[in-house]
């Protein structure tokens, strides 16, 4: 499967791009970043790391620095760390993002890949909607876009209703959803099933001592922050995202119409919207079975 995984690394980020990495069924054509966990241009550096640090040779292009309609967002320290891999700060690049913006970027490459380019964002969603402003045929190019984010039938993360992606930016979801492309969206509905603890990190790290040891020290700000919530493992969010793409039969899908709350005080919330395109929503999973399926490429 070719993938375009668009990112604001993060520590799930961090999982979810050495998980495709290390899949043997993904054929990670690059990277695009964007504001959310971190600021862009601090999650193009740590986009730059993990490439290195998987020995991959794809491109990395840096996106948005802000939602779409509102402004400039804090982003979230409290939970991904100050500089986004939990207590890890010293994160060295030897690379260079490429000269075209993310949306740039990935317009040319739905267009090379015509048919095949299944897109994954797993941040706000931002730079597609830039890249459907930018090329009307750019969503008619993907063969599918996957993305993390929304909370149809349970609470949100970062309001009573809204899920972090969501809400940080709701008027490019809103853009994206009405497209025509064909979406799924893995959401807190599946993501908040499957939690990793602290002995599962240690278990990662005993299976690959290399990507498992970074992941584990970084877990350890990551899974304090779900501890002060009363959670006891952190939610496999953006890796579950990039396996429902790559196994399609993971999860249970329903298909429904879905509106987008743009202001006020549920701005981010998704939900069922009469007249609106039918998307799919992933709304149940196996979590052990999950879990070993997220275990095996790191072996």
């Amino acid at each position: 499967m070719k993938m375009i995984i668009d990112t604001d690394p993060g520590v799930d980020d961090a999982m979810a791009i050495l998980y495709a990495a290390a899949h043997p069924g993904i054929e990670l054509l690059g990277l695009t970043t964007v504001f959310g966990n971190v600021t862009v241009e601090q999650a193009t550096r740590n986009a730059l790391h993990l490439v290195e640090r998987a020995g991959l040779d794809i491109p990395v292009a840096q996106g948005a620095f802000k939602p779409l309609v509102n402004g400039p967002i804090e982003p979230s320290q409290h939970v991904h760390g100050p500089e986004g891999f939990g207590d890890i700060t010293d994160i060295t690049v030897s690379r260079k993002a490429i000269s075209e913006s993310a949306p740039e970027f990935l317009v040319r490459m739905a267009r090379e890949y015509r048919g095949e380019l299944v897109l994954c964002p797993v941040g706000p969603i931002t730079n597609i909607a830039h890249a459907i402003a930018l090329d009307p045929g750019f969503a008619g190019n993907l063969a599918e876009i996957v993305f993390m984010g929304g909370a149809l039938d349970v609470p949100g993360n970062v309001s009573p209703v809204a899920e972090a992606n969501t809400y940080h930016d709701p008027h490019a979801l809103d853009v994206v959803v009405q497209s025509g492309a064909k979406i799924r969206m893995v959401g807190l509905d599946v993501t908040n099933k499957v939690l990793l603890d602290a002995a599962d990190f240690a278990a990662l790290e005993g299976i690959n001592p290399t990507h498992g040891a970074f992941l584990r020290e970084m877990s350890h700000f990551y899974l304090e922050f779900y501890k002060s919530r009363g959670q006891i493992g952190c939610g496999l969010h953006d890796p579950l995202t990039l396996m429902s793409a790559v196994m399609p039969d993971l999860l249970g899908l329903t298909v429904t119409p879905l509106a987008v709350t743009l202001e006020g005080p549920e701005a981010g919330a998704t939900r069922r919207g009469a007249g609106r395109p039918p998307i799919e929503v992933a709304t149940s999973c196996n979590p052990d079975q999950v879990k070993d399926l997220f275990f095996a490429p790191f072996r």
